[in-house]
């Protein structure tokens, strides 16, 4: 069962994309919302699959609005204003853009495209293993995905820190960011990636973690942030 939930302060239009919905099997409308600051908070604690997000809402734009969410669903954006359509597709999240008035044909278009990404997505996370084999002076070491602490990077090399062991061997956080699926995990620097999870204080432009302190780059502090729900 797919899950949705609409935003948007036009009641027209949220009687049009409920009765859409209704013609979709697999597809549950669980919420409805007048404004962003209400469905906040919803999706903050609920997860649900596809968002239908109107870009003009009355407290904040749907762009701006989106980008509060910790892990977004499928967007899909509903606007009168095609001008829009570029600068909503900078965010991944975002899948299509309907511009109203729309038909059934190009709503159910937009639904067929949010229902590939949760399919792609459920599919890495049942594929990707909870462990991981590292290949370091050539034996293979296996650790937890879960029990990564952070990872460091050092020129071309890379230190895989866990609760228990290091590991170092020639890698690029550029691969590990393709690897770690997770959500938690996050790239607070050029040089290291942490697992949000581990982390005991932030301090400044600091976290720490394990008694590690650990440098955040300032064009990675607002993620971060965002992640760990500080505001």
């Amino acid at each position: 069962m797919i899950t949705c939930v609409i935003i948007e302060d036009e009641i027209p239009a949220q009687k049009i994309i409920t009765n859409f919905l209704s013609k979709l099997p697999n597809v549950e409308l669980v919420a409805t919302f007048n404004a962003a600051i209400e469905a906040n908070t919803f999706l903050n604690k609920q997860e649900v699959d596809i968002v239908f997000l109107d870009i003009n809402l009355p407290d904040m734009s749907g762009l701006d609005f989106i980008k509060t969410v910790k892990n977004p669903p499928a967007v899909i954006m509903t606007t009168a204003y095609p001008d829009y359509a570029a600068d909503s597709f900078e965010l991944d999240t975002i899948v299509d853009y309907l511009v109203k008035p729309f038909s059934f044909d190009r709503f159910l278009k937009a639904v067929n495209k949010a229902r590939s990404r949760i399919e792609r997505i459920d599919y890495n996370q049942e594929t990707k293993s909870e462990t991981l084999f590292l290949n370091v002076d050539k034996t293979l070491h296996k650790i937890v995905v879960n029990d990564i602490l952070y990872i460091e990077s050092d020129r071309n090399y890379i230190t895989v820190v866990t609760k228990n062991k290091k590991l170092s061997y020639i890698d690029s956080l550029k691969n590990w960011n393709e690897k770690l699926l997770q959500p938690e995990f996050i790239q607070i620097h050029k040089s290291y990636i942490i697992n949000s999870k581990q982390v005991d204080k932030i301090s400044g432009n600091e976290v720490y973690i394990s008694g590690q302190r650990l440098p955040v780059g300032r064009t990675y502090k607002q993620d971060l942030l965002r992640l760990l729900k500080i505001t």
